[in-house]
């Protein structure tokens, strides 16, 4: 059972350095955390574990002191960090495959505790989808939810703005700290004042195109269901409402005219099987037969407890020429490297998160693996 409770401020310098140390994603982390007795153990193993991946030059690891300097910073502007084992960090999130072990806010956290629809949707949006989405959030508002979206221009500010009086969400794509687009200034302001401003990226950090799918697996993971309104195919919003399915939530669609390319993605995703919405009662009328709840359970551990017991140097010796030699640039699910392997999951985890340390393995969806690089 995972134990919730508020960290010690020496825990809360670990658990930032840990998040912020090379090569250690989210997954990772929550693997040294299964593992280790505390996080302060997790980084005094991680070079070691790094060398046992092959790598040959020091891993880097965030300086305490420059932890400390953050954390200092966003308490200086009134925010705050959250991790992912603490009370106060949204359940539905923490129960995601990769929750942020920690997430930066500013403004109102209690909305964090509240059930959460997003609304995403094209930035270039139409008049008509600009209102409806606008209408949407207020509608949902008054039905007790709070509602969440990335901040862009368009569909996502339309949304922020028709729930701002009942309560809003505004996940960002850069640090909590930084502005973006800088023409939603004046709305940022109005969220910390009435809102929740959400970030995972560190403070000062300016949102870049590699960035936005890592804000928009939170924007989903923190809600019970997503509303896509208006979406060209291979947008962004079409990526959230994909990475919503994969976590288990209800996915919905506003139609549109199949004239119009905003319209394509959406109509797409209700071919798809979405529920098509006119209104706000067809959200809520879907929300209430799955309750929002039962999306907050925390996972227990990927394996048994036994599985995650601290093996050997010899037997680790013996089996990583096994996992290399299965491991390819061609994802692989985890569950058949240990059918093929046929070692303990002891010793895959252990092996696996060597060589993610020594920057040779990627985590992919779909709990699978690959072979990225040669270890450096």
């Amino acid at each position: 059972m995972v134990e919730i409770k508020p960290l010690s401020d020496s825990e809360r310098i670990d658990w930032l350095r840990l998040s912020r140390s090379e090569n250690v994603g989210p997954v990772t982390f929550l693997a040294l955390l299964e593992r280790y007795s505390s996080v302060a153990e997790a980084l005094d193993a991680l070079p070691a574990l790094a060398r046992g991946g092959g790598r040959k030059r020091n891993i880097k690891l965030f300086s305490k002191s420059a932890a400390m300097r953050e954390i200092a910073e966003l308490d200086k502007i009134g925010g705050r960090f959250i991790a992912c084992r603490e009370p106060g960090y949204p359940a539905p999130l923490a129960a995601t495959a990769d929750p942020p072990p920690l997430i930066a806010i500013r403004g109102h956290g209690h909305l964090l505790e509240n059930d959460i629809v997003a609304i995403v949707g094209a930035r270039n949006a139409s008049a008509n989808g600009v209102r409806f989405a606008k209408h949407l959030a207020t509608e949902l508002g008054a039905a007790g939810f709070a509602v969440a979206s990335g901040m862009a221009k368009g569909i996502d500010t339309a949304a922020h703005q028709g729930a701002l009086e009942r309560g809003t969400l505004a996940v960002m794509g850069g640090g909590v700290d930084v502005i973006y687009p800088k023409q939603n200034a004046a709305l940022y302001e109005d969220i910390i004042a009435r809102g929740v401003v959400i970030a995972e990226p560190p403070l000062g950090t300016v949102p870049q195109a590699r960035h936005f799918p890592r804000r928009n697996r939170i924007i989903s993971g923190l809600a019970c269901g997503i509303v896509v309104v208006e979406a060209a195919l291979r947008s962004g919003s079409l990526i959230t409402a994909r990475l919503a399915g994969e976590q288990g939530r209800e996915v919905f669609a506003v139609p549109g005219s199949p004239l119009d390319p905003r319209s394509r993605g959406t109509n797409g995703l209700i071919r798809d099987g979405a529920t098509l919405v006119q209104g706000a009662e067809d959200i809520i009328e879907a929300l209430t037969k799955t309750p929002p709840q039962a999306l907050g359970e925390r996972p227990e551990a990927e394996f048994n407890a036994p599985g995650m017991a601290v093996v050997g140097e010899s037997e680790l010796a013996a089996a990583r020429p096994a996992i290399l030699e299965l491991l390819g640039p061609s994802p692989v699910p985890i569950d058949e490297l240990m059918r093929q392997s046929r070692l303990t999951p002891a010793l895959l985890l252990t092996i696996l998160l060597e060589l993610e340390l020594a920057g040779s393995l990627e985590r992919l969806p779909g709990n699978q693996v690959s072979l990225i690089s040669s270890t450096t």
